[in-house]
């Protein structure tokens, strides 16, 4: 047995935090990652540094910031130079692997396989490579997965679903509630074969050193494509409802662009049921396959020596507030799954400490006895935590009392109680939520007197300190891309944008 423990980090693309069985959600269907919860300890609160793709997952692999990291939004490829806690993993004595959807790379149609891009993984730090596109990309694509279709015969059925999801997508004549079920068998789904790949890799490892296996499931990303079996299992009658009443106080332009761009204004309640239903049904799907790589681990006599960590790039708004997707600071988009199994297990309990993906990233890094990257005042691992339980004195305390996310130009600093949003060039603020009084966030407190105080003080104990830090020459880069296709992962070019 290796003298460190292995680390297999589990990383569904989506996942909002409160549609798993665990987090009190009767509705969900996710006996697996149920099992593993009973066995972990759960975080509640987690928040994503970014509430989308690249940037969330730039900020896991090098510890900082989109205002430091340069990634504020899906339109900027990273650079594999940056230290990163893979690379530091690796160098602590490690096999380091992946498998699934990576996204630190703008990918465009037509520009070859995957595997031409293998070098970009191993430049990351990653010894071995599988790597994975969006699931939208496959209406052209050519990736391991199309070569896997193209072996079952299921190939052309499946491209040709694709490019219906993408057209109807792309010119609005497909609705998220209209989209059609699965054309491939339940064994042949993208999520499935990532789940195949990584349970190959964990059967034919041999070597003596310790491995850190990444598992990058590209669902429950859109479009929900979940099967007509895994659909049959919920009763969309049952289906939460979404939040659409009318919100109190000014709009934010995030919320503006997302609720204008959706095409949800007119969405009846039963639409949004069915949106969810299919979107519940993809979760389910990937449980399932979580479950095989568990039990992967399980009959490799792995688990008395392998952390598990589960969690997910951003969350999904689903019709809540009349938006969908992402790229808000809304909760559905913030908050998302996180999981934490110690080797052999714990008594499971749930913590509400506030924590974030630079948390998560300092943990594994603390678990490889590996060198911790620059800036670690802003992350705290949670591996204490996790080895302790739920009576311990600091249970319950988040490990650092505030937490961020960035996207597309805009800051959010999150503490115990209070949310506030702000232009990240202006400071302006934007929207102030009393969590505490409004978990729903339906009244934006940033103009009312009585929480000027409450602003003041987030800005000037918090918020000030992240966007002092904000990397001007990477921020010129990204306003670079913008004004040369602006429609590219981005749409925040204005006047003040320009001249910085």
């Amino acid at each position: 047995m290796p003298s460190k423990p292995n680390i297999v980090f589990m990383f569904p693309d989506q996942q909002r935090g409160d549609v798993v069985g665990y987090a009190g959600n009767s509705v969900a269907q996710t006996p697996n990652l149920d099992r593993l919860a009973r066995e972990s300890v759960t975080f509640s609160r987690c928040v994503t540094n970014s509430p989308i793709c690249m940037p969330a997952r730039m900020s896991l692999m090098t510890g900082q910031h989109p205002s430091r990291h340069g990634m504020w939004a899906n339109n900027v490829s990273g650079d594999p130079v940056t230290p990163n806690h893979v690379r530091n993993i690796r160098n602590a004595g490690y096999h380091t692997a992946q498998v699934g959807k990576v996204h630190l790379h703008v990918r465009t149609p037509g520009d070859g396989h995957s595997r031409d891009f293998a070098h970009r993984m191993h430049e990351w730090g990653f010894e071995d490579t599988h790597e994975l596109r969006d699931i939208m990309a496959y209406a052209n694509a050519e990736c391991y997965y199309t070569d896997f279709l193209h072996e079952q015969g299921r190939l052309d059925a499946f491209r040709a679903y694709m490019r219906l999801i993408v057209q109807g997508e792309n010119d609005g004549t497909l609705r998220p509630w209209e989209t059609p079920p699965s054309v491939v068998g339940e064994d042949e789904s993208l999520d499935m074969y990532t789940a195949m790949k990584a349970i190959d890799w964990i059967e034919n490892y041999q070597s003596a050193q310790p491995f850190y296996l990444q598992v990058m499931f590209p669902g429950p990303h859109n479009p929900f494509d979940s099967s007509a079996t895994d659909r049959a299992a919920y009763n969309p009658e049952i289906m939460p409802s979404a939040i659409t009443e009318d919100a109190e106080g000014p709009v934010s332009p995030q919320v503006t662009r997302s609720q204008n761009s959706g095409g949800l204004a007119a969405m009846t309640p039963s639409q949004d049921r069915l949106m969810r239903t299919f979107y519940y049904a993809k979760v389910t799907h990937i449980d399932r396959a979580i479950g095989l790589v568990v039990n992967a681990l399980q009959k490799n006599g792995l688990l008395a020596n392998t952390w598990i960590i589960y969690t997910s790039d951003h969350g999904e708004m689903l019709g809540d507030h009349r938006c969908r997707h992402k790229a808000l600071f809304y909760e559905q988009a913030l908050n998302v799954p996180l999981l934490i199994r110690p080797p052999g297990g714990v008594r499971g309990w749930s913590s509400r400490a506030l924590t974030d993906h630079l948390d998560v990233m300092e943990t594994m890094t603390e678990i490889a006895s590996a060198n911790s990257l620059d800036g670690g005042g802003e992350r705290a691992s949670l591996v204490n935590k996790c080895l302790n339980d739920a009576n311990a004195a600091q249970a319950h305390l988040g490990v650092k009392e505030a937490v961020f996310s960035e996207v597309r130009l805009y800051s959010m600093v999150r503490n115990d109680r209070y949310k506030l949003n702000v232009d990240s060039l202006t400071r302006e603020p934007l929207e102030l939520y009393d969590m505490h009084e409004d978990p729903q966030e339906l009244a934006n407190r940033v103009e009312n007197p009585a929480y000027e105080y409450v602003r003041n003080e987030l800005m000037k104990k918090h918020m000030n300190g992240l966007l002092d830090n904000l990397d001007h020459d990477k921020l010129t880069m990204y306003q670079k891309t913008l004004r040369a296709d602006p429609n590219r992962g981005g749409w925040r070019v204005n006047q003040q944008a320009t001249a910085l």
